[in-house]
């Protein structure tokens, strides 16, 4: 009997950052790990504007390579849920799944999930991943947030999730947006113990980032770029 495929979710929700998402999924599939992808209906839109890209369900694949700046070949291990598909796999706490990723989630999102109202799937399945007690990390972009918003992130937070705002760290070495970029979607992996070489860890050692000769292996460019 083969192996029980155990995905990570990554949820992609309407918020600007699509980048922080393209970087987790590189990021989960150079570790060799599975990945179920929801992305809202607004986060196409967001996706649009950013890259130009247009994500569609019926060419999913195609979009998404493109979007990765991959191989369609490199996305063997991926499946795709339409955001209103509630019969779709994880949207049940029987559907085996190592965790969920929303990356970028926005206020909304985060509302929604911490209420548990579940409007789309996006929302079901961070419900049921914080009901099965799996790890679940909301890597919020927006800024500046209310003080509903933070009684939200706080109830997350009280049900066992992971309140991850994309806020890149500069000890780190970047000089560019894709380094930034890469830093947080490193810190999002960091907090479910997925292993990558994303950005350049801190050592104790002032000034060791600003030493790094550009183009040494720490610095080098990775797929995608």
């Amino acid at each position: 009997m083969s192996p029980t495929r155990e995905p990570w979710v990554v949820g992609v929700s309407g918020a600007s950052g699509t980048p922080y998402a393209a970087s987790v999924i590189r990021a989960l599939l150079d570790a060799g790990e599975p990945v179920d992808l929801i992305v809202s209906r607004a986060a196409r839109l967001t996706i649009l504007d950013e890259t130009g890209i247009s994500f569609r369900d019926a060419h999913w694949r195609t979009d998404l390579a493109a979007w990765l700046g991959t191989d369609e070949a490199a996305l063997h291990d991926v499946r795709h849920w339409s955001a209103g598909d509630f019969a779709a796999g994880p949207s049940s706490g029987s559907y085996p799944a190592k965790g969920m990723l929303v990356v970028p989630a926005t206020t909304g999102a985060a509302a929604g999930i911490a209420l548990g109202l579940s409007k789309d799937l996006l929302q079901r399945t961070a419900s049921v991943t914080l009901k099965e007690r799996r790890p679940l990390v909301l890597c919020l972009r927006e800024t500046p947030l209310t003080g509903t918003t933070l009684r939200h992130l706080v109830a997350l937070d009280e049900q066992g999730a992971v309140v991850l705002p994309a806020s890149p760290g500069f000890y780190a070495g970047g000089s560019t947006a894709r380094e930034l970029v890469d830093f947080v979607a490193g810190r999002v992996l960091d907090a479910v113990g997925v292993p990558h070489g994303l950005y350049r860890r801190w050592s104790g050692t002032l000034g060791e980032a600003a030493s790094t000769p550009a183009g040494s292996p720490e610095t080098a460019p990775r797929r995608g770029e």
